[in-house]
């Protein structure tokens, strides 16, 4: 056998070797397609498993909404607990308090009102937290318009005013008032009923004593955040009971 020329060999060596290393990078190159395309494949069958997942839940859920009707019995604790509600708010507000303070000396009236607050304002948040639970049970957010929307944030205003009231805006007003009521007592002053003649007494005292006049801008600050709150429940729960008695079907 014939020796090849050492430049021919080495040629064709080269030669081979260059298409061994094509051939790698071209198997390489497939192996990097094959890997995209499988990641690519198993990245859109997640999704569309997930897609799937969430159709069905979602559609599980409305089923479960438009099948979940309040019974009888709910819809009535529903009706009561909203009139108990509406009720103790009227009369609390706008019936005993006019009352009262007609017919009992102030530091009497400052005295009722200490105690019957406190017990008004935590039934009232009670109810109140209630009836929004009972609401939210049979009105899933997937299916609220923009009635049951507002009723909804209707239901959820009215317990955090009254548990404003009930711990915070409530206990600074009686506060403040047992505070009036000793400088009152140490001039002579709340023992009548109503201000009547003698509010020029009270002014003149407000005038010359420092402390009386911050007790009682403290008393007219928290008293007025109290009303304000009361007032912004008592609407709330008023549409809440409009809502609910325009959808009864017959009286």
């Amino acid at each position: 056998m014939e020796e090849c020329h050492w430049s021919t060999c080495s040629t064709g060596a080269g030669l081979v070797d260059a298409v061994e290393e094509v051939t790698q990078w071209l198997n390489f190159g497939s192996f990097l397609t094959f890997y995209s395309n499988s990641q690519l494949r198993d990245t859109q069958v997640r999704r569309q498993a997930r897609t799937q997942v969430r159709t069905q839940v979602r559609t599980h859920s409305d089923t479960m909404a438009t099948e979940g009707e309040p019974s009888d019995l709910i819809k009535v604790l529903h009706l009561l607990l909203l009139s108990f509600s509406w009720g103790m708010q009227v009369w609390v507000t706008f019936i005993a308090g006019f009352t009262l303070v007609r017919q009992v000396t102030l530091h009497t009236f400052g005295l009722v009102q200490s105690k019957l607050f406190p017990v008004y304002f935590h039934f009232l948040l009670g109810s109140s937290f209630l009836s929004l639970a009972v609401y939210a049970v049979y009105h899933p957010r997937e299916l609220l318009d923009w009635h049951d929307t507002l009723q909804m944030v209707l239901f959820f205003v009215v317990p955090i005013t009254a548990g404003l009231n009930a711990r915070w805006f409530g206990p600074k007003v009686t506060e403040s008032m047992f505070q009036l009521r000793q400088v009152e007592t140490e001039h002579g002053l709340g023992n009548q009923i109503g201000r009547g003649s003698l509010r020029a007494a009270y002014a003149k005292l407000e005038e010359q004593d420092p402390k009386y006049r911050a007790y009682r801008s403290t008393f007219r600050r928290y008293h007025g955040l109290s009303g304000l709150c009361a007032l912004i429940g008592f609407l709330c729960t008023t549409v809440n009971l409009i809502y609910t008695a325009l959808k009864l079907s017959t009286i």
